[in-house]
């Protein structure tokens, strides 16, 4: 997949979770993430911003976290001596547990799966053109 298509991709998943009705609302795609902020906004003032402590599996994902906190206003943050992996957050639960976190899941699907396809192509064209898994043999008898 390239990467323009998985922006695209991406994109169009913010724009679901957000509230767009339709894929053709690609020039409305700042508007949907208008109304996320307002929602935002709203749950802040109905649901008062608590400490969430994210732990995320990899880099790439704790990256794509605090990119996605940062683009909705958030100031994700780690107290000292927290893993990398760790992401702190003052925000309403309610947003966290509806807009955000699912919404980060999907994203993290899309990247992840971007990620293997490239990592698969480059491995079969720069080191070897057989990626399959290791084969599996039974265990070795004792004593030998």
């Amino acid at each position: 997949m390239a990467e323009g298509s998985l922006r695209d991709r991406l994109r169009k998943i913010e724009a679901l979770i957000a509230g767009a009705a339709t894929p053709g609302e690609r020039d409305a795609a700042e508007a949907a993430l208008e109304r996320v902020r307002a929602r935002l906004a709203e749950a802040a003032r109905r649901d008062p911003p608590v400490e969430m402590a994210f732990s995320l599996p990899d880099p790439w994902a704790a990256r794509l976290f605090v990119a996605l906190c940062r683009r909705y206003g958030l100031r994700p943050y780690r107290y000292p001596r927290q893993k990398r992996a760790t992401v702190m957050l003052r925000v309403p639960k309610g947003f966290a547990e509806t807009v955000l976190w699912p919404e980060f899941t999907e994203l993290e699907g899309v990247l992840r799966a971007h990620l293997a396809e490239v990592t698969e192509r480059i491995i079969r064209e720069a080191v070897h053109a057989d990626t399959a898994e290791a084969e599996e043999v039974p265990a070795a008898l004792p004593g030998r």
